[in-house]
């Protein structure tokens, strides 16, 4: 099986060749899927063919951690080809792969880091000329986007490539205090960037839940503030060294002044209220007192320690969302505001800031934080992370500061793709503001993320932004993303990543008998947007009482890109411009939907724990009738019915639409919503029979 995955995969990837379109000067070519894509693609004319082993010479620079590279580029190389069972197909050739570093470089794992490479593939063999070693990572990561099966066994297609990242700082953010991941899975992701060229890993280590690093000095830390699941030391050390290996640098985060609670349940002296650890309120709210002496001698000593362990030059200490309250209602902290002239909270932050920024600038540390930093004076050396939006990008680039930027690439918000993929990092800036930005990050905040969700939550979707972050400005056609990126999910999927997995293990566990009917339904519905599946961020909002909420219903198993109801909606408006030979496959497609509502109405009755899906089930089938009746012409009566069907789709994809939406309105049943709603509507609309 995994076998005719792989095959499949591949046949996949050159189908849709037609999709990946490259611009280069005057002269529109056609590519295999690459992701992210390259500053310049010629095709050549030949593929190779794979019969044997990698034939390795090194004309320049080689070293053990270069070794290292080409021997996990070879297992990858098998793992996509085949390699190993190639003989049947005829003589064994070995590929000769030269790879000519020309430096060491020595600004490696920096954000100067050189990552240019060359690749030139014909009969001859493969040519990688790269500036340094992680140019030659990302050299070989593109190499095996070029894998491809033919009728006479696995090739790599002849190309010409040259290719350079358009930003130094190409992040992802994965937050592991809300829920733990352990380092195998972080590894698994930090493989996946590899393959998608991204260079930071943007841990955030600590917030109001847990505090998640061993302390020796402060060990209370680790028996109260990690909440039972933490990293040892040695574990982060490995980790690090684990990513270094790939190209990718480590940048820790731990939380302060705000988004403390866990740390200061832990060491309550040092906040500015009394920390109830039986409140779950104030969880998001508690923070440090910034006006005790005894704070920073806490936070010297902690970030010190926790210095150490990341060799990277930038330390996050986070920054952002500080309930000025906490410092005002303090009467002793108000009084020593108005003694000392800061007129408010943003002051007084901004001089804990500083006095960060001065601690982590000994241990030789910039420190970075999120833009509520910089809303009023701190060291313009500070560096920046604008995530609220690119107005605060603009006001932080405006005054000197270094900014990455990670606002429209936040996925936890359960956006599609493509919605994160037409932000930019520099939309609405100056000319002079986009010399400040260096690079940006996506991130996944894991309130509604477990372990086990964390793949199929970062992938592929991940790949895209960093297209957006490596490719150049003008590559950001949605269609030709659509195309390309489930050829990419499954080469992560062949690779390791267990997104698939785990979805076919969340639904079986929910339906052990027979899960198909539940994943058929789930493969065109996705899960409701904007926070609306945070059940705890409404309750708080709300002033309710917050409940524990659980992680293994329909809505956690849903896909936000449906690449089934995607590429529907695509065969659609293929179908009305006139490719006809369509209409047979949508209408397999409908019935298939139509029908799936008996088999989910059975499948209920015997695991009512799905009872929830019911009504979502129905309203699939009655968009599928619309579709068929659309299709074929329809009969009498139809367009009432099928305009019911999408006025609720509508209102249910409406609920969600927006973050005040998705707080205040009642979202649809099961927290999910229909995705084929285009389809539909584009068939409706035609008035004529296909």
């Amino acid at each position: 099986m995994a076998g005719e995955r792989v095959l499949a995969f591949l046949h996949m990837r050159h189908a849709l060749v037609a999709a990946a379109i490259l611009v280069t000067p005057c002269i529109a070519m056609a590519a295999p899927a690459l992701i992210p894509m390259p500053a310049s693609y010629v095709p050549g004319a030949r593929p190779i063919t794979l019969t044997g082993r990698v034939e390795v010479t090194w004309p320049r620079v080689r070293s053990p951690l270069l070794d290292r590279v080409v021997g996990r580029f070879e297992r990858r190389l098998d793992v996509l080809s085949g390699r190993r069972y190639a003989p049947e197909y005829g003589p064994v050739v070995p590929l000769r792969l030269q790879i000519d570093c020309t430096a060491k470089d020595p600004h490696m794992l920096s954000v100067e880091m050189r990552e240019h490479y060359h690749l030139q593939v014909d009969d001859h063999g493969v040519l990688l000329t790269a500036d340094g070693p992680a140019g030659v990572i990302r050299g070989l990561a593109t190499l095996l986007q070029l894998v491809d099966h033919t009728a006479d066994g696995p090739v790599l297609d002849a190309a010409v490539i040259d290719d350079r990242p358009r930003f130094a700082w190409r992040g992802l953010l994965i937050d592991v205090s809300r829920h733990f991941m352990t380092p195998a899975t972080l590894e698994r992701q930090i493989d996946a960037m590899e393959l998608a060229k991204l260079n930071v890993l943007h841990l955030h280590l600590s917030d109001g839940q847990s505090f998640r690093v061993e302390s020796h000095r402060y060990p209370r830390i680790q028996k109260i503030a990690a909440r039972g699941e933490y990293y040892t030391q040695g574990q982060i050390r490995a980790l690090v060294a684990y990513a270094a290996e790939r190209a990718i640098r480590v940048v820790p985060e731990f939380d302060t002044p705000g988004h403390s609670f866990a740390l200061l349940t832990a060491y309550p002296q040092y906040a500015a209220q009394t920390p109830d650890a039986m409140d779950q309120r104030q969880v998001y709210v508690d923070a440090f007192d910034p006006t005790r002496p005894e704070t920073y001698v806490f936070l010297r000593h902690l970030y010190h320690e926790m210095a150490r362990l990341f060799p990277d030059t930038y330390f996050h200490a986070g920054g952002d969302e500080v309930r000025g309250w906490q410092w005002t209602q303090n009467p002793r902290i108000a009084a020593y505001m108005k003694a000392h002239g800061y007129a408010d909270p943003k002051a007084l932050q901004a001089a804990f800031t500083a006095r960060i920024a001065r601690m982590l600038e000994h241990d030789g540390k910039v420190m970075m934080g999120w833009d509520e930093v910089s809303e009023a004076p701190v060291p313009q050396g500070v560096m920046v992370e604008a995530w609220r939006g690119q107005k605060y990008a603009a006001s932080a680039a405006a005054a000197g500061h270094p900014v990455v930027v990670s606002a429209g690439y936040y996925l936890d918000l359960l956006q599609p793709a493509a919605e994160h993929y037409r932000v930019d990092p520099t939309d609405t800036l100056s000319d002079g503001q986009k010399k400040q930005v260096i690079g940006a990050e996506a991130a996944l905040w894991t309130e509604t993320v477990t372990e086990e969700m964390l793949d199929a939550r970062l992938w592929p979707r991940t790949a895209a932004i960093a297209e957006r972050f490596w490719s150049l400005q003008d590559v950001r056609d949605p269609d030709s993303l659509s195309a390309r990126l489930p050829v990419m999910q499954d080469e992560l999927q062949v690779l390791g990543n267990r997104a698939q997995a785990n979805t076919y293990r969340m639904a079986a566990r929910l339906a052990p008998a027979d899960p198909q009917p539940l994943l058929t339904l789930l493969s065109v519905t996705g899960p409701v947007r904007n926070y609306a599946r945070n059940h705890q961020a409404w309750q708080y909002l709300h002033k309710v009482p917050i409940t524990q909420q659980q992680f293994d219903t329909p809505a956690d198993i849903a896909a936000p890109d449906s690449f089934a109801a995607q590429a529907f909606n695509r065969d659609v408006r293929a179908c009305l411009a006139g490719q006809h030979a369509l209409k047979t496959d949508l209408r397999a497609r409908l019935v298939a939907w139509r029908d799936n509502d008996a088999a989910m109405v059975r499948l209920v009755a015997q695991y009512p724990v799905l009872q929830p899906l019911l009504p979502v089930s129905a309203e699939l089938a009655a968009l599928a009738r619309a579709g068929l009746a659309a299709l074929d012409g329809g009969g009498h009566g139809w367009r009432d019915s099928a305009r019911h069907a999408i006025t609720l789709a509508h209102q249910q994809i409406d609920a969600s639409a927006t973050t005040k939406a998705a707080h205040t309105m009642a979202q649809p049943p099961a927290d999910l919503v229909q995705e084929i709603v285009p389809g539909i509507e584009a068939l409706m609309a035609s008035g004529r029979k296909t």
